[in-house]
């Protein structure tokens, strides 16, 4: 039984309600089939509190996979995928009023990580109904891209990040998990073909 990881985020700014942990939340109650144990949480928008619970995911659950969903509040009906976590530039203040020393996730770390997953192949062989799914490299230097190299970081590559946009009429929490679970259900497949 492989093990898959989700998170996604709480409330920030106007945001009471994050689409990001309401999406999280519908894609477990539907599960990603028998064979694949889908364990989630709530990451706080605070850099240092984020890249611990990260770290300890890693270190303590070893999964095949961690899928990290936030909310892009610029986009509106448009789901990205992420490509890469960036390493610097992170001034932007979190939650708690702090932003990371020396704007940076990992002092010596590289200054990109790449995800395992060829997102631009995902992104070529998937549709959603009514939203479009665009490929980014440039996770927004926030909390999202901070928790996204973080676990890449850690997870040696093996992290993914999606960014939903806020909930609305037409784009439903109900509506993101279904998307969520077909999008993770491809990336789950480009796993399987990688360890074959």
């Amino acid at each position: 039984n492989h093990l898959s990881f989700f998170s996604g985020f709480g409330p920030f700014r106007q945001y009471l309600v994050n689409s990001s942990w309401e999406a999280v939340k519908e894609l477990s109650k539907r599960g990603l089939g028998e064979n694949i144990d889908l364990q989630i949480l709530q990451l706080p928008v605070v850099y240092q509190k984020a890249k611990e619970q990260v770290f300890k995911i890693w270190a303590t659950l070893q999964p095949l996979l961690t899928v990290h969903v936030g909310l892009a509040s610029s986009a509106t009906a448009l789901i990205i995928l992420e490509q890469c976590g960036k390493n610097k530039g992170y001034r932007e203040r979190d939650a708690c009023g702090f932003h990371p020393e020396g704007a940076c996730c990992v002092l010596d770390g590289p200054e990109k990580i790449d995800s395992t997953i060829n997102m631009k192949t995902l992104w070529k062989n998937i549709s959603v109904e009514g939203i479009d799914i665009i490929l980014s490299r440039d996770a927004g230097r926030y909390i999202c891209d901070y928790t996204y190299y973080t676990s890449l970081y850690y997870g040696n590559g093996r992290a993914a990040f999606i960014h939903v946009p806020p909930l609305s009429e037409s784009v439903t929490a109900e509506f993101l998990g279904k998307a969520l679970q077909t999008i993770i259900l491809a990336m789950l497949e480009q796993c399987g073909e990688e360890r074959e």
